[in-house]
């Protein structure tokens, strides 16, 4: 496959999950799915975060912090061509300078590192959360041809603020699915492939065959069992049963991933990359991405659309 048509197919990824964010925004941590379904019935369309109290200053079409990163990164990858982490890292530190979004554990301790002098290696927290990986997928635009350094520069992102080996495992998870999956695998397909070549001692196998063997149950259900929080021990399983249950179908994983509620948006990122890789942007609604508010200044920085 020619490297037009795969850097085509990241980039419908990238997109994707873009929208994802966006769209999980207005129910983001909101753990009760009665009441997202009270106030919405079945939320298909951006929203303000009118129930998302963590995002109570965020506006219809902004992104959650995770979402903000992710922006971040590609601004930064944009500049240098290219990773660079101590551009990346001084970029992060002035995002949240004066940042009127929600500051989680790991991004208050990364900063407390920071101002303890740490280097941008070595300031990370020990995070579990699945969102320091999701943040990783603007790199495909610029790696998906060097795999050894997709996955370096994936797991140097992931580790400036979640410096976990569950977290750091996770990321190089996903780099290998999708490469899998921009190389014409299925979804699933792709998944089991990048779960056989992790190490033999790697806790993210088992994760991932849950995710796999789930894939036929409602996604509220399974999302719930596996647990909805930010935990990449919870939020794992569950992406993966998104992208098994829905291979063809972005607009309802996405949908449904929102309506499972929890950690919706690092949920969301990942399967959207996934799944937009393989079925291609013109499945995701055209308004979750015209409605986001950043997207003009995506566009020039994806060279998109």
């Amino acid at each position: 496959m020619n490297k037009t048509h795969i850097h085509q197919k990241m980039l419908s990824g990238v997109m994707a999950a873009f929208a994802a964010d966006a769209l999980a925004l207005g129910v983001h941590w909101v753990y009760d799915v009665s009441r997202i379904k009270e106030r919405y019935g079945r939320l298909n369309h951006l929203t303000a975060p009118e129930i998302a109290l963590f995002h109570k200053n965020r506006q219809k079409g902004n992104f959650t912090h995770y979402g903000d990163q992710m922006l971040l990164l590609l601004e930064s990858l944009s500049h240098c061509s290219g990773f660079d982490l101590e551009d990346f890292a001084a970029r992060w530190q002035a995002l949240f300078d004066n940042y009127d979004g929600y500051l989680d554990g790991a991004t208050k301790k990364t900063l407390a590192g920071f101002q303890a002098g740490k280097s941008p290696a070595a300031a990370g927290s020990d995070s579990t959360d699945l969102g320091g990986a999701s943040r990783m997928v603007p790199l495909a635009l610029f790696y998906a041809h060097d795999a050894d350094a997709f996955i370096d520069c994936a797991q140097g992102q992931t580790a400036m603020t979640h410096n976990h080996p569950l977290v750091l495992e996770t990321a190089r998870f996903f780099v290998l699915a999708a490469l899998e999956t921009a190389n014409g695998s299925g979804p699933a397909a792709a998944i089991r492939s990048a779960a056989e070549q992790l190490p033999s001692e790697s806790p993210i196998a088992s994760l991932v065959d849950k995710g796999l063997a789930s894939a036929e149950k409602e996604t509220a259900q399974a999302i719930s069992g596996f647990g909805q929080a930010c935990d990449t021990t919870e939020a794992l399983p569950g992406t993966i049963h998104l992208i098994a249950r829905y291979p063809e179908d972005p607009e309802t994983a996405l949908i449904e991933n929102i309506m499972a509620g929890g950690d919706s948006s690092a949920r969301g990122i990942l399967c959207g990359f996934i799944l937009g890789i393989h079925n291609g942007l013109d499945t995701v609604p055209r308004n979750w991405l015209e409605e986001m508010t950043e997207f003009n200044k995506i566009k020039p920085l994806t060279g998109s659309m």
